[in-house]
């Protein structure tokens, strides 16, 4: 099993990071420009795995389409595929295989898409068998599921004779990200009616115009580095590349981390993290930005900061089970993660400081945002990351940038 050992840096920290593009920006920009039929001009596209699949599956003529373990990758497709007709089979990795995918397919049938479960009821692998307009314009779906289902209809919906009505049911999880997917769609020409008091998202048919469009970095990404910063002893790093008005959810880690101990001021090349006061506690709802809390969860608990979570029933089924690998990996920094039965809360607290000749070994469950989460435990102390690969799915070149500012070393474990 290959490791990662990361040491806390033996002078202050100071650095300049061109953080890695968007993947969620930039798999829509994927799909736009294939509605565009490839006629726009795409920059900064992300080197994310992810991103990657994406961008060599849309041009792919083979049957099989094999996502990895990209669920953004397989839901947007899916769609895209079913929409335009193509006769595909979408799959993945054992856990992508996992992954519910029934809403889409059940919203897809409705619309005339002919598609077939390959094993089980509800999950890939799935047979795309073609088009027929049912002449159904009306859906309605869950909204506390998965934003991705939801943008995944957004996006082909302009191709569709009578356009789209798409009726959210319940509570709006991740609403950031299906604003994000509007906005984005606005830049190729086509214009969505967004009312979210009556819960109705309206698209008439049109077409995309092909459009030159810049892809902003990553602040699923600038979360580790405002991390770092928390928890180094003296701290001070630029992040390149990052917009103040971002359509991007995850810029909420701005206002979270205020509470942390890092002050954010824009500059005209990103954003310049400094570190200030700590608050005893914080209680944030995550439901928009459910990908930020393990980097949270795990500043919090070295921080020694009381930290209350909601919005976080999705992380059940991200990667993995998001909730059950913080609570295991938690409890290897002497910190713990507990449900509160009201309102689906969860609480981290510290419970005891563990030596600082101990180095923990973080098993990061095919995750990339748990080896993130967890790296800068080491401006601290010594931490081991395993199988520290799997940062290739959304920001391949951390480990390059985080041996900028600290010392790593690649062992090999037993």
């Amino acid at each position: 099993m290959n490791a990662i050992l990361v040491q806390p840096p033996k002078s202050p920290v100071k650095a300049e990071i061109k953080l890695a593009a968007s993947k969620s920006e930039c798999n829509r920009a994927l799909i736009l420009h294939a509605l565009t039929h490839f006629k726009s001009e795409l920059t900064n596209i992300s080197e994310a795995r992810d991103s990657q699949t994406m961008q060599r599956l849309l041009h792919a003529q083979e049957e099989i389409a094999d996502v990895i373990d990209a669920g953004t990758t397989m839901r947007f497709l899916t769609a895209y595929f079913a929409i335009t007709g193509q006769k595909k089979i979408m799959t993945g990795t054992p856990r992508m295989c996992e992954r519910p995918i029934a809403l889409l397919v059940d919203a897809l049938r409705q619309l005339g898409a002919s598609i077939e479960y390959q094993k089980t009821v509800g999950y890939p692998p799935i047979m795309l068998n073609g088009f027929s307009y049912s002449g159904v314009n009306t859906l309605q779906i869950r909204g506390d599921v998965s934003s991705q289902y939801i943008s995944a209809l957004l996006m082909v919906a302009p191709l569709l004779p009578d356009g789209l009505h798409i009726e959210l049911v319940g509570e709006i999880g991740s609403r950031p990200y299906i604003e994000m997917t509007i906005e984005q769609m606005a830049a190729f020409g086509v214009e969505v009616q967004a009312d979210w008091t009556a819960k109705r998202l309206s698209v008439s048919h049109q077409n995309y115009q092909p459009q030159p469009y810049a892809i902003e970095s990553d602040w699923s990404g600038a979360s580790y580095w405002y991390s770092i910063v928390a928890l180094a002893e003296d701290a001070e790093i630029e992040l390149l590349g990052l917009k103040e008005e971002s359509l991007q959810g995850d810029s909420a880690i701005v206002d979270i981390m205020e509470h942390l101990g890092v002050r954010s001021t824009f500059t005209k090349r990103g954003v310049l993290l400094e570190k200030t006061t700590t608050a005893p506690s914080i209680g944030w709802d995550f439901t928009n930005c459910p990908d930020l809390a393990q980097t949270v969860a795990v500043c919090c608990a070295m921080k020694n900061i009381e930290l209350s979570m909601t919005g976080v029933e999705s992380l059940k089924i991200k990667e993995t089970d998001r909730i059950f690998a913080l609570q295991e990996e938690l409890k290897k920094l002497g910190a713990e993660l507990k449900e509160v039965e009201t309102n689906h809360r969860y609480e981290v607290t510290r419970v005891q400081t563990i030596s600082a000749e101990t180095t923990p070994s973080i098993h990061t469950y095919d995750d990339h945002r748990m080896a993130m989460a967890f790296a800068p435990v080491g401006m601290i102390q010594p931490i081991l990351i395993e199988e520290p690969g799997v940062v290739v799915k959304s920001y391949p070149t951390f480990w390059e940038h985080l041996g900028l500012i600290t010392t790593l070393e690649e062992l090999e474990l037993s």
